[in-house]
């Protein structure tokens, strides 16, 4: 049985889907922000696999990306 991660307070996590992302792309992105964690999925399987980064990693992904 798969669990739904949480938060670091136990709370479920608030799902937000990527501005990219459109309802007829094939690419469809979620992220999930915790106090240490940021957690990814595909918005299409969201019971499939997922990422968890911790937020300073983000943050350089994130200033990477906008820069390419």
């Amino acid at each position: 049985m798969m669990t739904s991660p949480t938060t670091d307070t136990g709370s479920a996590l608030e799902w937000f889907k990527s501005s990219y992302s459109t309802a007829d792309g094939p690419e469809c992105v979620e992220v999930a922000f915790a106090p240490e964690t940021i957690h990814i999925r595909d918005s299409k399987h969201t019971q499939g696999p997922r990422l968890a980064v911790s937020t300073p990693h983000w943050a350089a992904f994130v200033s990477y990306a906008a820069g390419h």
